[in-house]
């Protein structure tokens, strides 16, 4: 299936501009991240988390009234939030405090968080879910996360060394490091709370990116031979656009499906599907603009280090001669 008929875009012509707007994007979401901190969900953070079906769906404001009035603990530091469709008359209240991690006080505070609520003359509701996870737990899961993520970069870094050569390698990292920042950032401008889920589609994502710039960096091996006259900012640009039409057809079949995902997968996919949407379209992006950005500066640099290292020898070749001759004179 050809989209393209010989495409001949100057893809390199904008990779400065992109990086820009990248700077832009991860400089912008870094700082509210400084400011307001990263939301964690229940897996990492701690806490209770009740899910409710009400009869008639109360507000949240009520909801939230009726915490603070009746909860033990307080209910200021909760979150309350309609959950799911609004057909389906559900709310969610998330405490960040947990009961005793053993035993039968493992669900105090859900029942603590249920009773409150049957205090506050809400109607009738059942409740439909409940999730508790402790202190210790969100820290190991958040090691593992991280470690998870590291581990997967020296992967790809010694994968691709192996296969290419470093410069592709860095590229190819530094694309993956740069659509996790700019997916965090775009978690954190639109509220979402970093969960098991979203974890699990920012490595998809890392996955998804590596590939895509792999199949570009692979052509680009393959026309760096068949094209040694030519630049090698020539060379990638001709890789990029041999390469566009597959690229286009892998990144539309994933982004429609991660949309469909996003608007009729419910609620609990909601920040798994956003992930995916926001990872795909930067993944790609990266891939054509950061990755090859990356490639041809650490290029430049070493052909600059090559034609400065023998300048150096002629230069100091003149007071050579003058030295000799002197020598020559005196004996």
């Amino acid at each position: 299936m050809h989209i393209f008929t010989n495409p001949n875009y100057n893809f390199l012509r904008w990779r400065w501009h992109a990086v820009a707007l990248s700077w832009i994007v991860i400089i912008a979401g870094l700082g509210l991240i400084y400011t307001r901190g990263l939301a964690k969900g229940i897996e990492f953070a701690g806490g209770t988390s009740v899910i409710m079906q009400f009869d008639r769906t109360p507000s949240v404001d009520t909801v939230r009234n009726a915490l603070n009035a009746n909860y033990a603990g307080g209910g200021q530091d909760a979150v309350v939030q309609s959950y799911g469709d609004e057909t389906q008359r559900q709310v969610m209240v998330r405490v960040p405090q947990v009961g005793a991690e053993e035993g039968a006080a493992l669900g105090a505070t859900a029942q603590a968080v249920e009773a409150a609520l049957r205090k506050g003359n809400l109607g009738n509701f059942s409740v439909v879910g409940t999730e508790i996870v402790g202190p210790a737990v969100g820290e190991e899961l958040t090691e593992k996360g991280i470690w998870a993520f590291v581990l997967s970069l020296v992967g790809i870094l010694a994968y691709i060394a192996f296969r290419f050569e470093f410069a592709f390698a860095l590229g190819a990292v530094v694309a993956t490091v740069h659509d996790v920042l700019v997916t965090l950032a775009f978690l954190t401008f639109f509220g979402y709370d970093m969960t098991l889920n979203v974890i699990a589609a920012i490595l998809t994502v890392t996955g998804y990116s590596t590939n895509d710039t792999i199949v570009i960096f692979d052509r680009v091996r393959e026309n760096m031979r068949k094209m040694r006259r030519d630049s090698l900012g020539g060379v990638i640009n001709t890789s990029i656009n041999q390469t566009l039409g597959r690229t286009v057809i892998t990144a539309g079949t994933a982004l429609l499906s991660a949309i469909a995902l996003f608007l009729f997968g419910g609620e609990v996919l909601h920040g798994f599907a956003f992930t995916m949407i926001v990872g795909i379209v930067t993944g790609t992006y990266s891939s054509v603009f950061v990755a090859a950005a990356i490639v041809t500066f650490w290029h430049r640099k070493a052909q600059s280090k090559a034609v400065a290292s023998p300048a150096a020898a002629p230069a100091t070749t003149p007071a050579r001669r003058a030295k000799s001759a002197r020598n020559v004179r005196a004996s």
